[in-house]
């Protein structure tokens, strides 16, 4: 539960919607959920008859989890790896599923600049190794990634100001 809502603070769920994606009885993410927003963690709202759940961003930890989520999944270790000596990368996303916070094992980036392919391979095989995941990376120059904005309008910015 904590991948989901702490790898991306837009991605909100409910309670029937997160027993099905975790193959688990209602009741037992029910627990889960009150017990994380008696914590803090969690914040929810109303939608109608639904209840959303999301990341507390306001609270004091938040910002030590969603670190601790991202070096759990490896996307510190990828990104230090990846910007180093890659050329002139001006900003680094997640994209798929892990931006929707979901581990399913493969780790999509969308990386934006002028960057080498053959460097960008040979770290991505070295990442690969370190985390023990799945790595897509693909890379588009800054001015179609402006033209095409609204496409990665679920993107999460892991590196860089765009």
């Amino acid at each position: 539960m904590l991948l989901k809502f702490f790898t991306n603070s837009a991605s909100s769920a409910y309670l029937r919607g997160m027993a099905e994606e975790f193959g688990e009885s209602t009741n037992a993410i029910r627990h889960e959920l009150n017990n994380l927003s008696k914590a803090g963690y969690l914040v929810s709202s109303e939608k109608g008859r639904t209840i959303l759940y999301r990341a507390n961003t306001a609270h004091p930890l938040y910002k030590e989890i969603k670190n601790l989520i991202h070096k759990y999944l490896g996307i510190d270790e990828i990104i230090e790896s990846v910007v180093k000596k890659l050329g002139d990368l001006k900003a680094a996303y997640i994209i798929g599923d892990y931006a929707k916070g979901k581990d399913t094992g493969t780790i999509e980036l969308l990386l934006v600049g002028d960057i080498d392919s053959e460097y960008l391979q040979r770290l991505i095989t070295k990442a690969k190794d370190l985390i023990q995941r799945k790595i897509i990376a693909n890379h588009i120059g800054v001015e179609d990634f402006e033209k095409n904005r609204v496409i990665y309008q679920d993107a999460l910015l892991v590196w860089g100001d765009n």
